[in-house]
């Protein structure tokens, strides 16, 4: 039997423990002709769950036989003696196990493929309980006196609670090992078992259309005399998927799922919805193109058929038609399709104020005057009355929005659930805070960023808001923007 059959027939053994079907595992386990040292490891852990403890012995021996330095199978082979009371074979194996630790605390077999630490204070425990067996109370002793100084925190009361028993001359717990736990094959040469395709799939690089302008050039023609008038169709044509379209018009997308193309692409229809829309391949790629911007095309080799086929058209494209349930990603619950450019509940629109600095904040659609002047207010740190808003530069006609304003129409202007505003402040009617912070400058802050405030050392500077522990935002020498606190430090009030 190949490595390949080896390490495959392991797999599926390990996955059927893993499915708890530990009857079908042993029967694959044993069909493996030439079992390595952790293969005869699992069958005798097998045989141990199934209590078959001369199965296991056998197993046992073979993966000793196969690796003389397997702590572990040591360890195993050491519990079946136990369990058929032959006390004497079970304390030698438990001193082999112990001796291939070389000293160490604890082996950890991960790396082979099995999860378990052996741990060197555990073999020395089941050595001591194999003495108290033969009534040698005193290395029994000796042996738990020197796991002390291999234990670890998490093996400290299985020593103290076996030292307790040796006192009084009591036997122990046995630590006994998982069964369940089996050694797995190295996972990358499992991942090597499967086929792999090496040279890929194949790529149509030249265009189906003979004499095509647009795509390339014309596919190669039969070469024999007295060959069929009408060349035969090559056998790349009825291989594509989808019905070949000419695009008429050029087709802007307004959405991510929808596909560009301009007049004189070749398109492949794989759907057509009954709301006009159609899915289609393009150059590798799907997306969605009305199919009033489509025209059938009827492939042949001979080109001259395609050019009298088609008809005129007139260089104004279609009207973009409506998207319905089938090929629409955005639709509502009840199967409406949602306009993109009209705001929800449950999508804030984004508000954009300009001032004589950018600020911009999320308001649910169809707020009140009162909910929106109130956030402006807050952010400026001025009274609502002093502020003047305006959908345009102008604040005079229509564009302004006030108390009396109707707030549809101002919901109504939301372009892909963002607003832009204009805000002015009326001087007369603007007060001063009456908490203002200011700041003095440590050191002169310079930076090309436009959203930075750029000082010198010594300068006072308005706090207007704080960004966060790092940012603060203020107002400097008509300018306005964002600055790092460490540059400055809080001015004394009334000189204090």
């Amino acid at each position: 039997m190949s490595f390949v059959d080896t390490l495959r027939q392991w797999d599926e053994a390990v996955t059927c423990v893993d499915r708890q079907d530990f009857t079908e595992a042993l029967r694959i386990f044993l069909s493996i002709q030439e079992p390595n040292s952790k293969i005869c490891f699992d069958i005798g852990c097998l045989h141990l769950l199934n209590k078959d403890l001369d199965a296991a012995e056998k197993a046992f021996d073979c993966s000793i036989s196969k690796d003389g330095h397997l702590a572990v199978a040591f360890f195993q082979r050491g519990i079946i003696f136990y369990k058929k009371q032959r006390y004497e074979e079970c304390l030698a194996d438990f001193q082999h196990s112990f001796k291939a630790l070389r000293g160490n605390q604890l082996i950890d077999y991960k790396a082979l493929g099995l999860r378990h630490k052996l741990y060197a204070c555990e073999i020395l425990n089941n050595m001591a309980l194999a003495e108290a067996q033969m009534d040698h109370w005193e290395e029994a002793q000796k042996n738990l006196l020197k796991a002390l100084n291999y234990k670890t925190e998490t093996k400290l009361t299985i020593i103290d609670k076996a030292l307790q028993s040796t006192l009084k001359q009591r036997l122990f717990r046995l630590v006994e090992f998982p069964s369940k736990e089996l050694f797995k094959p190295n996972k990358h040469y499992v991942a090597e078992l499967e086929r792999k395709d090496y040279l890929g799939k194949a790529k149509v690089v030249a265009s189906v259309i003979p004499q095509d302008d647009f795509s390339g050039f014309a596919p190669l023609q039969p070469q024999v005399d007295n060959g069929p008038a009408h060349p035969k169709e090559p056998e790349v044509l009825r291989a594509l998927e989808g019905e070949p379209h000419t695009v008429l018009y050029e087709f802007v997308p307004a959405t991510s799922d929808e596909l560009a193309v301009v007049p004189g692409n070749i398109v492949f229809v794989l759907q057509k919805g009954s709301d006009n829309w159609a899915s289609v391949v393009f150059n590798g790629r799907k997306g969605l193109v009305p199919y009033n911007y489509l025209q059938h095309l009827e492939i042949s080799l001979d080109s001259k058929q395609m050019k009298e086929g088609s008809e005129p058209r007139s260089r104004e494209p279609p009207n973009r038609p409506k998207r319905n349930k089938g090929l629409t990603p955005g639709e509502t619950g009840n199967g409406d399709v949602q306009s993109e450019d009209a705001p929800s509940a449950d999508n804030p629109c984004i508000i954009k104020v300009y001032h004589t600095f950018t600020f911009a904040f999320l308001l649910t659609p169809g707020a009140p005057y009162a909910t929106l002047i109130d956030k402006i207010s807050k952010k400026l740190n001025v009274s609502s009355n002093s502020i003047t808003l305006s959908l345009t530069l102008d604040t005079s006609g229509h564009s302004r929005i006030d108390a009396d304003t109707d707030m549809e129409s101002v919901w109504s202007q939301a372009d892909h659930g963002r607003i832009t505003m204009w805000c002015y402040i009326t001087e007369q009617n603007m007060a001063k805070p009456q908490h203002e912070i200011q700041y003095v400058a440590l050191h002169s802050y310079e930076s090309s960023n436009r959203e930075d405030l750029n000082f010198n050392q010594g300068d006072t500077i308005t706090l207007l808001c704080k960004v966060n522990e790092d940012w603060l935002e203020g107002q400097c020498n008509g300018q306005t923007g964002i600055f790092p606190a460490a540059f400055v430090e809080e001015a004394p009030v009334n000189g204090q």
